[in-house]
Formats: structure tokens, sequence, C-alpha cells
């Protein structure tokens, strides 16, 4: 018998038809003798109904009243599926966030979970039912309902996981694993069987959509497995674990992540004094604008340039700013662009492996691929290039680094 967590998200759940679905793999689980705790989203497509509804309503509707409304969406999921579930003969129990007692800080919209009181689920679990609990929300001291913002769901189940102690957390949804890149990008791009909690955070950060940052966070944290598994079909998914003795022979590179959502921006002939870097990105920070990539050279004039990356949804804004910094530094130019993305190489083996990114840096020469920026971690090569080789970019990459063979012989 084992303790599993299980989170489907709202395209799992979106229908009557697919609830149902999910409550004979539950009661399938729980048939075998396993205890299972399910953490659901809200019906796909109904949590932005309810912010389209706000949003007719005020253009800035309080933040505690909209985390009243959008959490009402996984209320509806709990139910739907404690009923379907009972009606074939499993006993279940919901739970909202505030039954649960999943107590976090009080920044709605973005909270995050402080503690969870697991007695009554235990209690519960102790009578035979599957708990089935709403993801995505919580409580905070003064008794207000919050919601824990993207990815919520997620890291509900993580963090039930944790408190739970439970033996593995399963994250169910439209892909049935972590692959060494996107298969629509790449046809032959193979479902890894394992990866380590580091290599998912940098896939997830480089632009990964399968899990969400902050979930594989709390996972590494609290030392929960996670397995990522597909709703429609059965098969052994992927397990997300520490990286342990077994990964001795690790492949050099587990995948490639790419991100389309960058934005690039220039300043150009600015004084080249100490603390200008700060003057220039700090004011962008405060903006709460996120950067990734930054890159300073001095000119032979005397003066420098520093190029960074933002979202591409913060461009304008960031622009904008630059252009009264630059007035301000008696900078002499500030250029953006929004064609480019972020090619990225993933894997722990890059630790004791040298020549990854010279490999990789001529794969992309062969292909007059030029690369713009380049920023690396110990277990990541990330280069900015223009968006229109993104494709060619994956699949030279994905072929010069054996990324469908099974055995990786080489690099």
């Amino acid at each position: 018998m084992a303790l599993i967590v299980q989170k489907y998200g709202g395209t799992s759940v979106g229908s009557i038809e697919r609830i149902q679905a999910v409550a004979e793999r539950v009661a399938g689980f729980r048939a075998r003798g396993d205890d299972v705790v399910v953490a659901v989203s809200a019906m796909s497509g109904e949590t932005n109904r309810l912010i389209a509804l706000a949003q007719e309503i005020s253009e800035t509707p309080s933040p505690r009243e909209m985390d009243v409304l959008v959490s009402t969406g996984e209320q509806v999921t709990i139910a739907l599926l404690s009923m379907a579930l009972e009606k074939i003969g499993c006993p279940a129990r919901s739970y909202t966030g505030a039954q649960v007692r999943i107590l976090t800080d009080s920044a709605h919209g973005k909270a995050r979970i402080e503690h969870i009181d697991t007695e009554r689920m235990r209690a519960d679990l102790d009578r035979g039912r599957v708990l089935v609990v709403a993801g995505f929300q919580g409580l905070d001291e003064g008794g207000n309902i919050t919601t824990l913002g993207r990815g919520g769901s997620d890291t509900t189940a993580v963090a039930l996981a944790a408190a739970l102690k439970a033996d593995e957390c399963q994250i169910y949804t439209d892909v049935d694993g972590v692959y060494t890149t996107d298969p629509r990008v790449v046809e032959n791009a193979r479902r890894l069987e394992r990866v380590t909690f580091e290599e998912m955070l940098e896939m997830a950060s480089q632009g990964s959509k399968v899990l969400q940052i902050r979930s594989v966070e709390f996972a590494g944290k609290y030392r929960v497995p996670l397995r990522v598994l597909s709703s429609f079909e059965d098969g052994p998914g992927t397990l997300i674990t520490l990286e342990g003795e077994e990964q001795m022979e690790k492949p050099v590179v587990s995948g490639i992540a790419f991100n389309r959502d960058e934005a690039k921006l220039t300043i150009q002939g600015i004084p080249d004094t100490p603390g200008v870097a700060y003057r220039i990105l700090g004011p962008i920070g405060e903006a709460n604008i996120e950067v990734d990539v930054i890159v300073q050279n001095v000119a032979e004039d005397g003066t420098t340039a520093l190029t960074f990356t933002v979202h591409r949804n913060d461009m304008s804004r960031a622009q904008r700013l630059l252009q009264q910094i630059a007035e301000n530094l008696g900078a002499r130019s500030v250029l953006a662009a929004a064609d480019i993305v972020k090619v990225s190489l993933v894997g722990v083996g890059m630790r004791s492996h040298a020549g990854v990114a010279s490999k990789m840096f001529a794969t992309l020469a062969e292909h007059n691929i030029n690369i713009q920026l380049i920023t690396t971690s110990e277990i990541k090569v990330s280069v900015v290039i223009e968006e229109k080789y993104l494709e060619l970019a994956v699949r030279a990459l994905h072929d010069a680094f054996n990324l469908t063979d099974t055995q990786q012989a080489s690099y």
C-alpha cells in the first residue's frame, strides 16, 4: 500500500466525461489498496470565464474579491469528482483549501503556502476515503481566501504530498511525460524515463511548459518524487527525482528547452562608471519587470553597452523606462527587438564533461545561425538567436547530441 497524491489539470477535468474517466482511474488505485489524495484544477476555460466576468464589473477589481471569485472554479470540480467517485462505489470527501487549512500568506493572487493541517485528511484516509482537494487556493491568517497564482494546482499537489509524506506525487496532464524537446518541433523527440529536479527546474525556467517552476522547487526542497503522466493514455511517464548513484552515467545533455517569449533591449554609449549597471537595471526591477540574460560590453571609446532580455509582454514598458534612463545617463541610444528566442541545452552530465558549449556553437555555425547572447550555468548552456531559426536550431542540436538515441553513445 502506498500513499499517492494525484493532480489533474483543467483539460483532464474539462467535461463530465473526463471527470468520470478520472474517477475510474482514481478508483483503480484505491481498489489495489493505495491511499489517494487528488488535487484538481477548475474545468478548462472556467477561470478565464470568471476573470472576464470580473472585468465586466471593474477594470481593477479588489485582489481579495478576485480570489473569492476565481477560487470557485475548483470548488465545482471537487464536488463533481467526489460525486463521480461515490457513484462507482468509491468513498470520497471533497475539501476546499480552507477546509484542509492550507494556510498561506496574504499576497492575494500569488500567495505562498506556509503550513498545511493534515489531521482531518489523515482521519478521512484512515476511513478509506479518497480525498479530493481544490488546487490553487488556501486561507490566510485572517480567514481570507487566497489563490496561489500560475501553476497553483501543481503547487497544491506537491505541498500536500510533502505534508502527508506521500510516496509519490503524480501530475496528470495532456502529455505523457517530459521529452528531450517539444515533439511538435522534433518529431522523434524521446520521452525521458527520469530527470533530476535540477534539470527539470532549468527546463521549466528555459521554456518547457510541462511543469511550473514553483512546484518543481517545492518538490526538490521537500524531496517529493514527482511523476508526469498522461490523463488520456496509460504509461510510465517521467519520474523527477534527486540525482543519485543510479545516474553516474547520466547522459551529458538530457534535453533542449526553448522560450519564444523573449525580447531584447540594448542601451548604448553609456559612461563606463561604477554602479552604472545598477542605475539601469534597478529601475527595471523596481517596475516588477524580470530580467533574464544580461551582457555588458566596454567599447574602445570608454563607453559601455548593456544588453538584457525580458518577457516579450514587458518589452514596451521596459523600453519606455530605458529611454528615460538613457536620457538621465547621457547614453547614445536604446534598441529593442522582439524577434528573438532562447534555446537551452540542459543536463547534469555537463558537470563532468567539457566541450558541450563548443559543440553547440559549432552546430549552430554549421547551419549559419548567428548567436546574439550566451549564458551558462553548471548544467545549462543558453543562446539567444533570431526567432526565424528556432526550429532549425532545435532540430540540429537534437541530432548533434544524439537525443533520440537511448544509449547516447557520443556527444
